[in-house]
């Protein structure tokens, strides 16, 4: 028998199969189809009909009013009497100048930031409650939350004016029940504060149900395994809200927090309708007291450089929006 016989032979493990080329490696092959010229157009080209509308809808009107803003422009120019004159910065150094203004941009902003915490943690609160009740429990209260979002401006501002009124309203009504307080015949709106107050509350309910959806949304990809490993080290609640739940949820909460300072600085319909088309001074907003100043005035100029600064004032937020996007972005 020879050496030949007697050696075990060696076992030749199988090549390998390499895997199938993904679909990137497949186009970056030197014989794959060339992209046609114009394709690149071709977004551009759907986008069109849309950017058309938005420019005729938001353009114009952004030009008029800036052009206003630098003019002198009452009523005489507004019929025909006399030609709009250019002034400059005139107007907007009169805005400035005027402690009326920065007392309403003020007010503004108060309102605003209350509008924008309690609407998120109001918000935030029920779409965390939701996660915890039944499914008909949870369809049953988002078809309230959708019926309330979708209910008119003008009507749920008529609604809370019967709620809030000194003779009739329910409201005074059951608060006159609890003990010590008295309120029968109590006028909400005697007092800037208290009637920004329920002016505060129509905007929070008007905007929970959007905040509450959104952030339900956001709740269900938030992985299950996360919140148990953090339970098994030791997290309670509030725990696995921090550190799990939380930073999950930064990027929605950023722009649910940016779009409300936006909807709750521009607004006007609750407070016009609330104080009957004529707020007093204590009521007045940068809305309203813009619309004052061009239609009961009668000074559209000082009006559009009020408006124009409201848009400045905006365009900074949208700039914070859009840094912490970013920064969120690159940490991903």
């Amino acid at each position: 028998m020879s050496a030949a016989d007697t050696t075990t032979p060696t076992k030749v493990p199988p090549k390998r199969q390499s895997p199938p080329p993904t679909v990137a490696e497949q186009l970056d092959k030197p014989g794959r189809r060339p992209t046609p010229k114009g394709a690149a157009a071709i977004p551009w080209a759907l986008l069109a009909p849309c950017l058309l509308i938005l420019v005729l809808v938001l353009g114009y009107p952004l030009v008029r009013l800036v052009t206003l803003s630098f003019q002198k422009f009452g009523q005489s120019q507004l019929w025909g009497f006399q030609p709009a004159e250019s002034v400059g910065f005139d107007n907007f150094a009169k805005v400035l100048g005027d402690s009326e203004f920065w007392d309403v941009v003020v007010r503004t902003i108060v309102f605003a930031v209350g509008c924008v915490v309690f609407t998120m943690v109001v918000g935030m609160l029920i779409a965390l409650l939701l996660q915890r009740v039944s499914g008909w429990m949870k369809t049953l209260i988002n078809i309230v939350l959708v019926a309330s979002w979708g209910m008119p401006i003008i009507v749920a501002t008529t609604v809370f004016k019967w709620l809030f009124d000194s003779d009739y309203g329910i409201v005074n009504a059951l608060l006159s029940r609890l003990p010590g307080i008295e309120l029968i015949g109590h006028n909400w709106f005697a007092s800037g504060p208290q009637g920004l107050a329920v002016i505060m509350l129509l905007v929070v309910w008007g905007a929970v149900p959007f905040v509450v959806i959104t952030l339900g949304a956001g709740l269900t990809q938030v992985p299950k395994e996360l919140e148990e490993a953090a339970r098994l080290d030791g997290a309670g609640a509030w725990g696995v809200f921090r550190y799990v739940t939380l930073p999950i949820l930064k990027p929605i909460i950023v722009m649910l927090t940016t779009l409300s300072v936006i909807w709750d600085m521009g607004v006007f319909p609750q407070v016009f309708v609330m104080r009957n088309g004529h707020p007093e001074a204590e009521f007045q907003l940068l809305t309203t007291y813009s619309y004052d100043r061009a239609f009961a005035v009668n000074d559209y100029a000082q009006g559009s450089a009020i408006a124009l600064l409201t848009v400045v004032l905006l365009l900074g937020v949208v700039a914070v929006y859009m840094r912490q996007m970013l920064k969120i972005g690159e940490v991903e």
